[in-house]
């Protein structure tokens, strides 16, 4: 599948950044003429992985994290890396309602929120070096519509 336009975005893990992410990447989504539905989506997936590297990779410590994002004839593929603590346990932590941080009231549904909003989602993960998860929204075909 070929690629139609590519980015790549660098910010400090900040939660102030969390909007301005989601901002992003919806308006580089936006060249494909999603639905509102279909942006709405993609921002929540953005945020909770954005707020998911700032919380959990880096904890107390501000780092880097990455996002890339492909856009296909109906896809957007987007990457966010960070290079924090990492997942010891990547099953457990895709389970719903599970926290590594129940004293700041966390929910404990990132993953599972973004699993719901988005079309597939990977993760890899490796202690103590970080955290990339890979999401993928798939966009009605309107070409059958004209």
């Amino acid at each position: 599948m070929d690629i139609l336009n590519e980015m790549k975005l660098e910010f400090l893990s900040v939660s102030q950044n969390e909007s301005f992410a989601r901002v992003v990447v919806a308006s580089f989504a936006a060249q494909l003429d999603p639905t509102l539905e279909e942006l709405a989506d993609i921002k929540t997936a953005v945020s909770e992985a954005v707020t998911n590297s700032i919380i959990h990779g880096y904890e107390d410590t501000i780092g880097t994290i990455r996002i890339s994002s492909k856009l296909y004839k109906n896809k957007i593929e987007i990457t966010i890396e960070d290079y924090g603590k990492g997942i010891a346990d990547i099953e457990k932590a895709r389970q719903p309602l599970w926290t590594s941080k129940p004293e700041l009231d966390r929910s404990g549904m990132g993953f599972t929120i973004m699993e719901s909003f988005m079309d597939s989602l990977e993760i890899s993960s490796f202690p103590g070096k970080g955290t990339a998860i890979r999401m993928t929204k798939n966009f009605e075909d309107k070409s059958s519509k004209r």
